[in-house]
């Protein structure tokens, strides 16, 4: 059972990549600024082999965050009971410092969706993505962080903010929030809106761990910008400065470097995960 009166583990206020088994031997070689890691959990429920071996030599050096992208919080449906209790087996087995899913739906009845798809927020889905947070919280008996999603279009029925319906389920749950700058501002560029004022909008306080990633450009019927959460290219420098102004609100947070198509050489990694490091280093020394 989670209790939201114990203190959870957390990440430290450094840089983090997301793990790429090809990464392995030049990560501990030479990891330059990186200090933890990420794993998306749908790639480690097997019960061994190499994944997991590799997973354990990581953690002598590493940090572990795992990020799970399979249980589908916004759905309609019930849970998935089976993943959760893999999952719940995972975490056994790892204990991370973290562990994050998204604020979205990948699920219809029997069918498992290949992507993460968007949410109205009204009080009628507040009310289920409260429940669905708090069963998962109870079952791995850990407080889990939400991330903010990417977004290509807005709902006409919702009646909250995005922003707003993240503090609501944080005040409901318990639970923490992953904040993806570059979510943000895909989502606002798509959208028509100012990110610097989602940023102001968010709750800060209950943010736990910062990612930025690539996207890729391109343009609606209309020849409107659109951007398109690719996590496949280097970290822009709006993602960039837009990650420099959230730090400046927030404070010092854990910031993980997302490149999962397209996966360069370590070297250009650690270039991404030097810059980040920057930004922390810029906070710190004002």
């Amino acid at each position: 059972m989670f209790d939201q009166s114990s203190p959870p583990r957390r990440l430290p206020n450094s840089v983090g990549v997301g793990y790429k088994p090809q990464h392995f031997n030049q990560m501990r070689e030479a990891p330059g600024p990186v200090e933890w890691i990420e794993v998306h959990a749908e790639n480690y429920m097997g019960d061994g082999g190499r994944p997991h071996a590799q997973l354990r030599a990581l953690s002598e050096d590493f940090a572990l965050s795992v990020h799970g992208v399979g249980l589908s919080i916004g759905g309609e449906t019930p849970l998935d009971r089976a993943h959760l209790t893999r999952l719940r087996t995972l975490l056994d087995r790892t204990n991370p410092a973290s562990f994050s899913e998204h604020l979205a739906w990948s699920t219809h009845g029997a069918e498992f969706l290949n992507d993460l798809l968007p949410l109205p927020y009204t009080a009628t889905t507040l009310t289920r993505v409260a429940d669905h947070i708090a069963q998962v919280q109870d079952t791995l008996g850990r407080q889990m962080l939400l991330e903010n999603p990417s977004s290509y279009l807005a709902f006409a029925e919702s009646t909250l903010s995005e922003t707003d319906f993240l503090a609501a389920l944080v005040h409901k749950t318990g639970c923490g929030l992953l904040l993806d700058v570059n979510n943000v501002f895909v989502s606002c560029t798509n959208l028509g809106l100012a990110p610097h004022a989602y940023i102001d909008a968010y709750p800060l306080e209950a943010v736990h761990e910062v990612h930025v990633g690539g996207h890729d450009e391109d343009s609606d019927d209309h020849g409107a910008p659109l951007l398109i959460d690719s996590h496949g290219a280097p970290v822009v420098d709006p993602v960039w400065a837009l990650l420099d102004y959230t730090l400046a609100r927030s404070g010092p947070k854990p910031v993980l470097v997302e490149w999962d198509t397209d996966v360069p050489d370590w070297p250009v990694l650690r270039v991404e995960a030097e810059r980040a490091a920057s930004a922390l280093a810029l906070l710190q020394a004002s």
